[in-house]
């Protein structure tokens, strides 16, 4: 049996990927049933892999000294609200209104949406140490010079841990999420699925 640890999984086990072989991800775009709504999704998960992508390339030129702390401080700290507070908002609409909805058009996949919703609750406590190891990162100080104190690059590296794990996990999570969801909307279409 292949896991569905987050951590561990290459990808949805093979009993929910039936439909994903009928409807490889090299048709989704040109498919007729894929709507208004899907692509919006799609669009989301877009932005949050850029967005990570362009987080840790930005902690990248702060710890490689490219940029200085304070001009760091100003283009992070609202890039990573929005992102954190994005994210978990998109969790919580799709928990909440579109999981029910495509459980109750295939009661078959109804196992993959539980495994997407323990998805959401890990990568929630990620949110939740990302935030924290950010504050305190954003909050440590440099010395009078403006060079970072050894609780600066501490601060940096704790931060750096929690948001790679972070990205790690949602990056997998997003893949197997679209990879159950897609197809299912290409089968059935938005209107006859409630979306």
């Amino acid at each position: 049996m292949q896991t569905v640890d987050l951590d561990a999984r290459p990808g949805l086990p093979p009993d929910l990927r039936a439909l994903l072989t009928r409807y490889p991800r090299d048709v989704w775009m040109g498919h007729a049933n894929l709507g208004a709504t899907a692509r919006f999704w799609l669009e989301r998960h877009d932005m949050f892999r850029e967005l990570g992508s362009a987080l840790s390339a930005g902690l990248a030129d702060h710890r490689e000294g490219r940029v200085d702390i304070p001009a760091f401080r100003r283009w992070f700290a609202p890039r990573l609200g929005f992102f954190l507070q994005n994210l978990e908002g998109h969790h919580q609409i799709e928990d909440q209104h579109y999981f029910p909805a495509f459980q109750a058009a295939e009661r078959s996949l109804a196992h993959g949406f539980d495994l997407l919703e323990n998805d959401h609750g890990v990568i929630h406590d990620d949110l939740l140490a990302t935030a924290e190891t950010a504050n305190r990162f954003l909050a440590a100080e440099e010395d009078a010079a403006g060079s970072p104190r050894d609780g600066v690059r501490w601060a940096a590296d704790a931060y750096a841990d929690a948001s790679e794990r972070l990205l790690r996990r949602l990056i997998r999570h997003l893949a197997d999420e679209e990879d159950l969801i897609i197809p299912l909307i290409l089968d059935r279409g938005e209107a006859a699925i409630g979306i």
